[in-house]
């Protein structure tokens, strides 16, 4: 019998950081780095002929050492980042007089991989035949 994959949750995103990472703790005090990644998609508006583009922003767990790692990227940082998928409930309590409770889902990546994309910054050197 073949041996086949019947799902696969996997997610690639090659963005930006719209800010530096986050570090947080859990309620068992486990510490988790959340990291806020921009993606881009553009497109040709085929009425008017002009170019458009769309962010989207993507909110991304990362635990372990993989997350210690991921504590020292600052915003600007261009990553690779690979996990799964995840949605998740939570509830709310809403502002105002009366105690209402809001159910609210959050969609996340949990991270499994991250590839730093960033070129390293030539040092600079004089010119060669530069006059002193």
């Amino acid at each position: 019998m073949e041996n086949r994959i019947m799902y696969q949750n996997r997610a690639t995103l090659i963005g930006f950081l719209g800010k530096d990472a986050e570090v947080k703790s859990t309620r068992n005090n486990t510490s988790f780095t959340v990291l806020s990644l921009a993606t881009k998609r553009s497109w040709k508006d085929r009425e008017s002929g002009e170019y458009r583009s769309q962010t989207t922003w993507h909110r991304c767990i990362v635990f372990g050492k993989l997350g210690d790692y991921a504590a020292t990227l600052t915003k600007g940082a261009h990553v690779q980042i690979e996990g799964e998928i995840r949605t998740r409930e939570y509830t709310e309590k809403a502002s105002g007089k009366k105690a209402v409770e809001v159910k609210k889902s959050i969609t996340e990546v949990r991270v499994v991989s991250i590839t730093k994309l960033d070129r390293p910054v030539k040092s600079e050197t004089p010119a060669e035949g530069a006059a002193a």
